[in-house]
């Protein structure tokens, strides 16, 4: 499977991509929306779970229409990173760890929804989606659909043995990440690094478009030379200006900001 073998379905806002796994179809929900979210739906023997949830009111009711259209029964949302939109799918069962759960009702990702709320006013949906069945174990199948729980430092990321495709909160192989410093850089390599021994077809986020194991090395080489700038940098600023010109056209000079306070502390 390339990232490439898609079927591309538009709709008012947002864009479907389609990816055709034999008798499990692979749905990833571009949102366009400010945050550049996306949300997962796997489908099999006409039932669907969803991965992650979308924030802002439109998409919550574009994908919901949509989901309706197809006619198939959602059984479970799991919901790693992203707990704002508490207003999708009411009436769906909500999985998630203990951690995640934390993470998005009382510590960083509900600050961000907080942060998002007073940045987009009322067409964000602030509300946090309340879990209904904590995910205990290291293996659950939801929808006839086998997901594989990898715990991480906030929440959690999920493979898809099946389809031999994982999904993590971020990588974008061309804009910037959050990287907390020289130790957290190494982490990540460990990790990416981890996804090109497994050679998955596709590694999918909640904030970029499905990618590959190509994609994987451009962004290793990414963090090993953001570590190499930062140590060869006196400071914030230098840094920064240093990585912007080295990648000038990366999205995410927030996340670099970020990152720029991780190396340089004030």
């Amino acid at each position: 499977m390339k990232k490439t073998d898609y079927k591309e379905i538009k709709l008012e806002k947002g864009t479907i991509f389609e990816y055709s796994f034999g008798e499990v179809k692979l749905l990833v929900y571009r949102t366009n929306d400010f945050i550049d979210d996306e949300a997962i739906m796997l489908v099999k023997n006409n039932k669907t779970v969803v991965i992650e949830s979308p924030c802002f009111n439109d998409n919550i009711a574009e994908l919901e229409q949509f989901i309706k259209d197809t006619g198939t029964q959602v059984e479970g949302a799991v919901l790693a990173y992203h707990m704002g939109g508490g207003t999708f799918l009411p009436n769906v069962k909500k999985y998630a760890t203990k951690k995640a759960n934390t993470y998005g009702t009382v510590g960083g990702g509900k600050a961000l929804v907080e942060n998002f709320t007073k940045a987009f006013g009322n067409i964000f949906d602030s509300s946090i989606h309340s879990v209904t069945n904590i995910i205990a174990g290291e293996t659950l199948k939801i929808a006839d659909t086998e997901l594989s729980i990898v715990e991480t430092a906030d929440a959690f990321d999920i493979v898809f043995p099946e389809i031999n495709v994982i999904y993590t909160h971020m990588l974008g192989h061309d804009c910037h990440s959050i990287i907390g410093g020289a130790a957290h850089a190494d982490a990540m390599i460990a990790e990416l690094e981890g996804y090109i021994n497994k050679n998955y077809d596709l590694i999918l986020t909640s904030h970029y478009d499905p990618e590959d194991t190509n994609d994987v090395k451009t962004k290793i080489d990414y963090v090993k030379n953001i570590k190499s700038i930062a140590n060869k940098s006196a400071n914030a600023e230098e840094f920064k200006e240093k990585v912007k010109s080295e990648y000038p056209n990366y999205s995410g000079l927030n996340y670099l900001d970020i990152t720029a306070g991780a190396f340089f502390p004030a």
